[in-house]
């Protein structure tokens, strides 16, 4: 069984950068696809970022574009996500998630896997 733990938020200004690490414990953990969501404040938790098993193939959530990067070292059995000019509206506790599938999914339903979260806080 894959446990995830992710690591890497904080406090940081508008138009910083930070890089979101997620580790995973568990020998299948290449075969899975992996997603990171994120919850703000009083709002669902929303699809953020995706990548197939083998790091080939990426989706990012239109909010995002452009500043965002999802990627993984199976290796080391860790998924990144890498924030650029970050925008007060991006904070939120972010979230990695695994699906038992080589299919990623934009639905948070899909994912059967969590770990505990990370608080990201853009200041203005």
């Amino acid at each position: 069984q894959v446990q995830l733990a992710e690591s890497g938020g904080g406090l940081v200004q508008a138009g910083g950068s930070l890089r979101l690490s997620c580790a995973a414990s568990g020998r299948t953990f290449s075969s899975y696809a992996m997603g990171w969501f994120r919850q703000a404040p009083g709002k669902e938790r929303e699809f953020v970022a995706a990548i197939s098993p083998s790091g080939d193939r990426t989706d990012v959530a239109n909010s995002v574009k452009g500043r965002f990067t999802i990627s993984r070292e199976n290796a080391k059995n860790i998924v990144y996500l890498q924030m650029n000019s970050l925008k007060p509206e991006d904070t939120a506790v972010y979230y990695c998630a695994a699906r038992f599938s080589s299919r990623w999914s934009v639905g948070r339903n899909d994912y059967q896997l969590w770990g505990q979260g990370t608080h990201v806080t853009v200041s203005s």
